[in-house]
């Protein structure tokens, strides 16, 4: 049984000044992560900024952090297309690699029906049949929901182990466990909703906020998992301000501001996504104080 953990940092990719990817600073966040509570990393996903990376960047990515955490941690690499032909490409590099795992997002843009979905993520599937998947179901992002009874025909293949459930349903969650077996893993794609998806029966979460609370996530899931529920409530209460401001606007504009101000040099994100303006700078700084964030 494929086991990715139960917090998963969806990572942040630095650049430099001029915009190439910084794949020191990667390397030390990774390490990072790792050693203050995270079992896995998602590299080049969406916050990760993958639209803006070349395949051949990704590629090296996924190997500058593999080599960092050297087995300490689950690698998954991003390797999703709104390209059926490119995804299977990306994803049987990343097996070839030997990472962890894939996660593939639901193809944006061109809007499949759920048949198409299926088939797209069927084609992957067999295209590297040893190989561990997650799917990735974010409609605000993709503009098409992966429908529970599509997730349920695909749970047939059997490396395709979790889901990334982003689409702030937690009718849409709890149908899928349901009908799933519970070796198959379903993560919450939005930190504030951890909590209430483990009440369902989620499994863990794939998280922005991690990057700077990743400890304290993962004491609030295993105090849940032990039944441990007041101090689990008490902690998601504590961190969602955090939850909340770290999408005040497009994701990771904050998270990387927020890195930045802990004095991380992840850079600007690459265009058309910007830094994060004075009033978002404003919005995060009285948070991440609160928190214990910021240096003194």
């Amino acid at each position: 049984m494929t086991d990715f953990g139960r917090v998963i940092t969806a990572m942040i990719t630095p650049f430099t000044a001029d915009g190439a990817i910084a794949y020191d600073v990667a390397a030390e966040l990774a390490q990072h992560l790792v050693a203050n509570g995270s079992d896995g990393i998602v590299v080049c996903g969406t916050t990760g900024e993958s639209p803006t990376l070349t395949w051949e960047e990704e590629f090296q990515l996924f190997q500058t952090v593999q080599q960092a955490v050297a087995g300490k941690a689950k690698v998954i690499a991003g390797t999703g297309s709104n390209s059926t032909h490119e995804a299977i490409h990306a994803t049987a590099k990343a097996a070839e690699l030997g990472l962890d795992g894939a996660l593939l997002v639901v193809p944006y843009y061109n809007k499949p029906p759920q048949e198409g979905l299926y088939a797209h993520f069927q084609a992957i599937a067999r295209a590297v049949s040893d190989f561990p998947l997650m799917l990735y179901n974010i409609p605000g992002r993709t503009g098409q929901n992966l429908l529970p009874e599509t997730v349920i025909r695909l749970a047939d293949y059997p490396n395709i182990v979790a889901i990334k459930e982003a689409s702030g349903s937690l009718d849409q969650a709890s149908a899928l466990r349901a009908a799933l077996p519970p070796t198959f893993r379903i993560y919450a794609g939005d930190d504030s909703l951890t909590l209430p998806l483990l009440a369902v029966g989620g499994y863990g979460v794939v998280s922005v906020a991690s990057h700077l609370v990743g400890l304290r996530i993962q004491e609030m899931i295993q105090a849940f998992v032990q039944g441990e529920t007041a101090k689990a409530t008490a902690i998601h209460c504590q961190l969602l301000p955090l939850f909340k401001v770290l999408f005040v606007t497009t994701n990771p504009i904050p998270i990387k501001a927020a890195l930045s101000l802990q004095g991380w040099a992840v850079g600007a994100p690459r265009l058309p996504l910007t830094s994060a303006s004075d009033a978002v700078i404003g919005q995060l700084k009285p948070v991440l104080d609160d928190l214990g964030l910021l240096k003194s």
